[in-house]
C-alpha cells in the first residue's frame, strides 16, 4: 500500500500520488498517460495531472490496482 508520507515531491497535489517505492516499470504511464508520466531524473513515475473525469478516475484506479509495488495511492491531499 502506498504511503502518503513517502510521496515523490514531483507529484501534483491531489488525491492520487506515487510514492518512493516506485520502480518505474512503466505500467501507470502506459495505462493513463495523461495522469501519470515518468520522471526520468528520479527514475520513477509521478502524477502530473489529477484525474478529472469518470474515465480518468477509472484509468487511474486501473493503474493503481495493477501497480506491482503498490506505489500508487488514492488518499493524498
Amino acid at each position: 500500500m502506498a504511503d502518503k508520507k513517502l510521496k515523490n515531491p514531483e507529484n501534483v497535489p491531489g488525491k492520487f500520488y506515487v510514492d518512493e517505492t516506485c520502480i518505474d516499470c512503466g505500467l501507470c504511464p502506459d495505462t493513463a498517460p495523461h495522469i501519470f508520466r515518468r520522471f526520468d531524473q528520479g527514475g520513477y513515475s509521478i502524477v502530473h495531472n489529477q484525474p478529472k473525469t469518470a474515465e480518468d478516475i477509472t484509468l487511474a484506479e486501473e493503474a493503481r490496482d495493477g501497480c506491482p509495488t503498490d506505489s500508487i495511492g488514492n488518499d493524498g491531499e
